[in-house]
């Protein structure tokens, strides 16, 4: 496979030590494909989006097989931060407002929403315990200079969402249970919640699989080609064919499975740190006892919220190689910026650390529709560190449009128009160099 990281970085070494499958009653008898197997649709990774996908196709009654090289909930969809909240793009309202016009980014704004809502909606029909709490999301001013950047960020999100975000002055932190030196303001929007992703990867599965979806674990996808009017999928063992085919690998894709993504979306990695439980006097010490999920408002965020048994999730982006030195450096600096944020916790312990790949396209916004040039093969990729309500959201954008052609919820042009190439082929992931730096001399500090 043509991977743009080093091999480590699509091994289990960099989630190891995550905290998340110690949450989990993992399922270990998946099958494996070990022979010809034929289906109306194949669906190749068991992330949110292909388990999204399968699921609303299978409860369509369409005969589904899914692809997952380890197994279900693996990836990103299964070690990230556990934000269900707005996002997908990498745009500000105002650039995309700008590159698209207003009717198509209020088109993709209410895609956003309809994600968050998904989520919800199939936490409860599915009935999938997953941890919630939070009531929306909160975004921390990291100077003062950014204070204005909050009212104009709440007017935006009246006029695209309707909703009337909270705003807190520095001096109002403390008394709301959000005190750090490192925090000048803080605004919040009132849509999303934070959960434990695992869970509700795990639930998805099974719900997929009681739906008849056929999932094969440990049945990595190697090449694939036209046979008559189907495609043939070949794994190590065995050999899917399917009329139609779904590509959900995002972060973790090849470049050349199909050779179409050759050079059009970038991994990045994301890091996180979680520490022991944290008795009530431990968290009034710090005066952080809110329980909702925050982001600062860097160029490079860091995202934090303090879980429901008295833990404290810390990431942030970054890592130039898939390497355990690399990793090991950049969950030291991790750790680093935590002390800084929460001077009172420098002696709790970090208990759990992990990285995994984000995806992003040159487009800055994802990517969900037919692939051209191929026959009957849809993907669904690139949510910017936002997956977990958007992959959802791709997942039962794919299944509509794989069964009719058209889906029934927002599908804005933006998301249909497939990514252009990075530069550099195989080598893009150095462009990430000079653009962090520069990410990095625009937050300040």
């Amino acid at each position: 496979m043509k991977r743009i990281y080093e091999p480590y970085g699509y091994e289990d070494g960099p989630a190891a030590d995550s905290f998340w499958p110690r949450t989990v009653r993992r399922q270990n008898n998946w099958d494996q494909l070990d022979d010809e197997v034929r289906c109306d649709v194949a669906v190749v990774g068991g992330g949110y989006t292909g388990l999204s996908a399968a699921l609303h196709l299978a409860e369509t009654g369409v005969d589904v097989a899914l692809l997952e090289a380890h197994t279900p909930g693996w990836g990103a969809s299964g070690r990230n931060g556990g934000f269900c909240c707005l996002g997908g793009s990498a745009l500000d309202s105002d650039t995309m407002v700008r590159k698209h016009g207003e009717a198509e980014a209020r088109s993709y704004y209410n895609a956003e929403r309809g994600a968050v809502e998904l989520v919800a909606e199939l936490l409860e029909r599915l009935g999938i315990e997953a941890d919630l709490h939070s009531r929306g999301e909160t975004m921390l001013a990291h100077r003062p200079e950014a204070i204005p950047e909050l009212k104009a960020f709440a007017r935006k999100m009246r006029a695209f969402h309707g909703v009337t975000c909270k705003i807190l002055p520095r001096e109002a932190l403390a008394e709301h249970g959000l005190n750090s030196p490192e925090f000048h303001g803080a605004i919040t929007t009132p849509i999303g919640f934070a959960l434990n992703p695992l869970k509700y990867a795990t639930g998805l599965a099974r719900a997929a699989r009681h739906a008849g979806v056929r999932i094969f674990a440990h049945t990595p996808a190697e090449e694939m080609r036209r046979v008559g009017g189907s495609w043939e999928i070949s794994t190590p063992s065995g050999r899917l064919r399917a009329r139609k085919v779904i590509f959900a690998t995002n972060g973790y894709s090849s470049d050349d499975l199909p050779r179409w993504f050759a050079g059009r979306y970038m991994p990045l990695q994301s890091n996180i740190i979680v520490t022991r439980p944290m008795s009530a006097a431990e968290r009034a010490e710090q005066g952080w006892t809110s329980n909702q999920m925050c982001y600062d408002s860097r160029n490079l965020l860091h995202y934090f919220r303090l879980m429901p048994d008295g833990r404290m999730l810390f990431g942030m982006r970054g890592a130039m190689r898939a390497t355990p030195e690399a990793l090991d450096e950049v969950l030291r600096q991790t750790r680093i910026d935590f002390d800084r944020f929460f001077p009172a916790w420098r002696e709790v312990e970090t208990e759990h650390s992990w990285s995994g790949f984000v995806a992003l396209s040159r487009s800055q916004t994802p990517f969900v529709g037919a692939i051209p040039g191929m026959e009957n093969v849809f993907a669904g990729m690139c949510y910017h560190g936002n997956g977990v309500a958007m992959g959802s959201y791709a997942g039962r954008l794919l299944a509509e449009i794989v069964r009719s052609g058209r889906p029934t919820q927002p599908w804005p042009d933006l998301m249909a128009r497939p990514p252009a190439r990075f530069p550099l082929g195989r080598f893009r992931r150095i462009l990430l160099r000079p653009v962090l730096y520069a990410l990095a001399r625009q937050d300040g500090n």
